[in-house]
């Protein structure tokens, strides 16, 4: 694998990280409503890890991680249609489909 790839791998993982960091204390989604800097922080880490596997895909488009074209739509509605965002996505996002992806990350890395 490339460097460039194993860089992008560990960007997601890193992400990942302070996400479930950030995050550790929220166990409600009615806190996390409320919280807007740690919904500011998430939502970062989510377009670095969607902007990651953009172009980890570009570079090595064989590839397979599940999902992928949904988090990079993700992302790219995040940084574009910001203001169509739903936070009781992202609290699923963060409580359902982050931890599985970074099960798949670690394989590759």
């Amino acid at each position: 694998m490339m460097d460039k790839s194993k860089k992008y791998l560990s960007d997601i993982l890193i992400a990942i990280d302070l996400i479930e960091k950030f995050t550790v204390e929220i166990s409600d989604f009615n806190v996390y409503q409320e919280d807007l800097k740690t919904q500011s922080a998430v939502e970062r880490q989510l377009a670095i890890i969607g902007e990651a596997l953009n172009q980890l895909r570009k570079i090595n488009p064989n590839l397979e991680i599940e999902n992928d074209r949904q988090i990079i739509g993700f992302r790219n509605r995040l940084v574009h249609a910001y203001d169509s965002i739903d936070n009781s996505i992202v609290w699923a996002i963060i409580n359902r489909h982050l931890i599985k992806l970074k099960e798949e990350i670690k394989v590759l890395v």
